[in-house]
């Protein structure tokens, strides 16, 4: 499969790379400045997989995109803030039987991309992974956690999803083809939630928040409300990733953190709206009687970081 990798940050850059590594037809869709650098430095990843370095790997600018030819498979793994200029640019790449995998949190993007491309292209799909790129532009892989959950959204098991669990094999990360992929996206968004609600609200690890006064029935009445906007969406998370997400959540002495709230920590941009907003305004319109002021609270705290940091920008 001819595979674009739209990017090559932390997450792309590490799927890519290991799909590279293992002789995948890969091309990383990049812009002038990362093309640069890793024509000059190669793609590096450092891992407790396995370190890698990749000379001079395939990368094309969103101008050169077109005289690249369609692609089979586009890995899209950008931050939601991204999405509509990474849409606009890997356009080109998108032909009658391109198959896009995006990796993003939440569920709008699905809705960007089917209007943009349509639903039969979209697959869904989701991963976890704990990287960032390091101010020498190498790919800092920080565990041995890094896992991608790929599937067809009607649950199917088509020739081209079965290629793609193909292509995924045997590399340094965990793949896995669901036959529920949208009930796992949801499974994951909820949880996210509650951890980036949680720590970038308190500006604390789940195990400070633990530790503090009514801290654990915080966390519990915000999963409490995720849950109920994707139980209302018709995708209520299962009995056992429900009460394995409430004990990761709960842990004392935990150390986890959720990566919004490094970026809040670096002044960096955020999923404000993708992660939280998104799910309150499903929640408003899919239960109207319900009420969800945690995430409200949430909400506002993150949107109050945003204005801050556009006044001090400005």
């Amino acid at each position: 499969m001819r595979t674009l990798i739209v990017g090559a940050g932390a997450t792309g850059g590490y799927y890519g790379a290991r799909l590279a590594e293992s002789g995948a037809d890969v091309t990383f869709l990049v812009r002038p400045a990362r093309a640069a650098k890793l024509a000059a430095d190669g793609l590096v990843v450092r891992s407790p997989l396995g370190d890698l370095h990749l000379p001079n790997p395939p990368t094309v600018t969103a101008d050169r995109l077109a005289e690249a030819g369609r692609f089979d498979l586009i890995l899209l793994s950008c931050k939601a803030y991204d999405l509509d200029s990474a849409l606009a640019d890997l356009a080109p790449a998108v032909g009658a039987e391109t198959a896009i995998l995006p990796v993003l949190n939440g569920m709008s993007h699905l809705d960007a991309l089917d209007s943009r491309f349509g639903a039969a292209r979209v697959l869904g799909g989701s991963c976890a992974i704990a990287a960032t790129v390091a101010p020498d532009g190498a790919i800092r892989h920080m565990s041995e956690l890094c896992s991608i959950t790929y599937g067809e959204r009607d649950g199917s098991r088509s020739s081209r999803i079965e290629a793609v669990d193909a292509l995924m094999r045997g590399l340094k990360f965990q793949s896995r083809l669901s036959d529920v992929i949208l009930l796992e996206m949801w499974e994951k968004w909820v949880f996210l939630a509650t951890l980036a609600g949680a720590t970038t609200l308190m500006r604390a690890a789940v195990g400070d928040i633990v530790a503090a006064p009514e801290g654990t029935a915080f966390i519990a009445a915000l999963h409490a409300e995720c849950t109920a906007v994707a139980a209302a969406s018709g995708f209520e998370p299962r009995a056992v990733v429900a009460e394995r997400a409430r004990a990761q959540l709960t842990t004392a002495g935990s150390t986890f953190t959720a990566s919004m709230l490094r970026d809040i920590e670096n002044k960096g941009r955020i999923e404000a709206d993708h992660v939280i907003g998104d799910l309150i305004a499903r929640g408003q319109r899919l239960a109207p009687e319900a009420s969800f002021p945690v995430l409200a609270a949430v909400y506002t705290g993150l949107k109050a970081y945003e204005a801050r940091r556009a006044r001090e920008a400005a």
